[in-house]
């Protein structure tokens, strides 16, 4: 049971990514590839390429996420609580900003 749970959420926030990606000018279909949909998070946030590999450090990785996400929400006109949001329930926000109408601040792909 654990196991489809985690499926589904799983399933969730690919989606919930793949729009996102479709609406800052990207292919939707980086949020299904390992580690490439991380790089094009971070791109997203508007850093540069080797905050991915700080992304990979234990630890660390914690809070480039946190900085990462707050600057993902900032760029589609989101605050720091709704960043928060995307930390502890990525699977829910990840929908919300792909499915809604927040629209991608920052410059195209």
């Amino acid at each position: 049971m654990g196991l489809i749970i985690y499926l589904v959420l799983f399933v969730l926030w690919i989606a919930g990514l793949w729009k996102i990606f479709e609406k800052a000018g990207h292919p939707g279909w980086a949020a299904i590839i390992p580690i490439y949909n991380i790089f094009i998070v971070t791109k997203i946030a508007g850093k540069e390429w080797w905050w991915l590999l700080l992304m990979l450090i234990p630890i660390v990785n914690i809070v480039i996420l946190i900085v990462v996400y707050v600057a993902v929400a900032q760029k589609f006109g989101k605050g720091p609580g709704f960043a928060v949001g995307m930390v502890f329930l990525p699977f829910i926000f990840a929908l919300i900003l792909g499915f809604g109408d927040a629209e991608y601040q920052g410059s195209a792909a």
